[in-house]
């Protein structure tokens, strides 16, 4: 099988820390041309981005791709909603879930993959304000053990 080639355009850090993630989704997104391009410059944000499922159908929002600065016309919204395109099992699965309480969709990465666009997907639980400061001790204390491992050396 041919190596893929992965180019991350943009990541939604934040995602990590405010939730727990139970699972991921690779997902191609329809866009525009001007989209695209802009996408291929790195002008694309995540961070209030969010996913719901409509009609069947997977959208994300508030998903930022700035407009491209070569385009003199007809140059896309930046803020627009963007159909998300995943297997009809997995939406089903999504659309399970999602109905639950406390369970939300929400994008992690934007990438190309072998030129073609992709977004990683999570469905995610939120976590408490204590839940953060017991993931903000253990990085710490990781860190803290790695660098005194690495001072042995």
């Amino acid at each position: 099988m041919e190596e893929q080639h992965k180019k991350i355009v943009s990541e939604n850090r934040k995602a990590r820390h405010d939730y727990f993630i139970i699972a991921e989704y690779e997902a191609g997104l329809v866009l525009q041309g001007t989209e695209v391009k802009s996408l291929r410059i790195g002008r694309a944000h995540l961070k209030d981005a969010y996913a719901k499922i409509k009609n069947g159908e997977v959208f994300v929002y508030q998903m930022h791709i700035g407009p491209y600065p070569f385009a003199h016309y007809d140059n896309h919204e930046a803020l627009r909603p963007r159909k998300l395109l995943l297997h009809n099992h997995e939406i089903r699965k999504l659309l399970g879930k999602v109905n639950e309480k406390g369970f939300s969709l929400v994008p992690l990465k934007l990438y190309f993959i072998n030129g073609k666009a992709k977004i990683s997907l999570a469905l995610v639980k939120g976590k408490h304000s204590y839940d953060k400061r017991e993931s903000i001790r253990e990085r710490d204390e990781k860190r803290d053990f790695d660098r005194e491992r690495k001072g042995r050396d």
